[in-house]
């Protein structure tokens, strides 16, 4: 039977910074990689913004060349997919039947496009925007002449995909079943922004839309039937409802978790010598005051990956790090401080018809996190605020004129 000293599960960003952490830090062990893709590690985010829109070729994408792992001795078991783990016998069973023990298991699988649960939803002509082979399709459907366009889900993904193709003149209805865009992760105002953005750039924008009764088509998708009977038409359906974490193997072997898998302050999980970092692990998180969470960003992913990769070398350091978001819509550059969970009150700074401002979110007083829009001078001071839980006097945090280092 092959063994690995340490084992990850998973080639995307939390998966490759834990097997290149190990190497920088001197870990002389054997490390392999499993991944569910063909590809070497690459970067995720571009695949609904840069890469999509033709702006950045694949071999961009890599995390590293494809070199590099030969050479740090970071095996890529590629096209491969975990079945099941065996967590007393520290042993996991791949699709194909083969079996691999390991010293360490990081699982880092991230998560799956969540699907839709109607009528069609299997439809040629229906995509989600997760990996490569998704952007791949959509474009060979832009090749193709396709123009009718329906994303459903207004969150980040489905906004980013909607700005891409609105740019190249297709026709977009985006529908989102709550009263407003980014509802779970932002406040009303920059909800309000974005989604005259997108309108005064074409796209069909629908809130509080009664639900998705079914997709239309025989074969291949032809339209979109809401719950009220209407049907727009549609050459392709993208769905950006969030993603289902892919913990299954784990969980069938007795981690605890719910949503995702509970990991502790170094991202362990509840089986021995397991961790699990990225999209799919919960954690107690210290910037929304220990609520148990997945966050799902680049930033997480690197961090942990990184704090595991440390806690193997020895260094018991708990996962303190700050968390950050950014999202390119047109020319908008948005980039986000801190998390705005339970938030309690909002103050706008700057000039939202000018198209840079930002929005802080406050809690009893304090700075938790921003939202800044085309604003990188409040990016950048704005996070030392909530690092700092600033209690700032409201009129100097409304006045653009007043630099937020001068708040602090």
């Amino acid at each position: 039977m092959d063994k690995k000293d340490i084992l990850i599960v998973g080639g995307g960003h939390a998966g490759a910074q834990c097997a290149i952490a190990l190497r920088q830090g001197g870990f002389t062990g054997s490390v392999a990689i499993v991944g569910r893709e063909v590809e070497p590690p690459y970067e995720r985010p571009p695949l609904s913004k840069e890469y999509f829109a033709r702006e950045k070729t694949f071999d961009r994408l890599y995390i590293r060349p494809a070199a590099f792992w030969e050479e740090k001795q970071v095996e890529l078991l590629l096209g491969r997919e975990v079945a099941s783990v065996d967590g007393a016998a520290h042993q996991v069973t791949l699709a194909d039947g083969e079996t691999i023990e390991y010293g360490r298991l990081v699982w880092a699988a991230g998560g799956d496009a969540r699907r839709l649960s109607c009528e069609g939803a299997d439809l040629a002509g229906v995509y989600g925007v997760r990996t490569r082979a998704d952007a791949d399709a959509l474009m060979g459907e832009v090749d193709a002449g396709a123009q009718n366009f329906v994303v459903i889900g207004g969150g980040y993904i489905g906004l980013e995909a909607a700005a891409v193709l609105s740019k190249m003149g297709r026709h977009v209805a985006l529908l989102e079943l709550a009263p407003r865009v980014l509802a779970r992760v932002a406040g009303p105002e920059l909800s309000a922004f974005y989604e005259a953005e997108h309108r005064a750039h074409g796209v069909d924008l629908r809130t509080g839309i009664s639900g998705v009764e079914r997709l239309v088509g025989t074969d291949k998708v032809t339209g979109v039937e809401l719950s009220d009977g209407e049907v727009i038409p549609a050459d392709v359906v993208i769905v950006g409802i969030g993603i289902v974490p892919a913990v299954g193997p784990l969980i069938l072997a007795g981690a605890a978790g719910a949503n995702g898998v509970d990991v502790d302050e170094y991202c362990r999980t509840s089986l021995p010598d397991v961790y699990a970092v990225g999209d799919c692990a919960a954690f107690a998180c210290d910037f929304a005051e220990g609520v148990v969470m997945r966050v799902e960003s680049v930033q997480n992913a690197n961090d942990q990956a990184s704090c595991v990769a440390k806690h193997i070398l020895g260094e018991e350091k708990p996962y303190h790090a700050f968390p950050w978001f950014w999202s390119n819509q047109y020319d908008l550059r948005l980039q986000t401080a801190g998390l705005s969970v339970g938030y309690d009150q909002t103050v706008l700074r700057g000039d939202v018809a000018a198209r840079s401002f930002s929005v802080v979110y406050l809690k009893a007083g304090r700075v938790i996190a921003l939202d800044c829009v085309n604003s990188v001078k409040d990016y950048v001071q704005g996070r030392k605020l909530v690092e700092a839980g600033a209690t700032p006097d409201l009129a100097a945090l409304a006045d653009s004129g007043v630099p937020l280092k001068e708040l602090l």
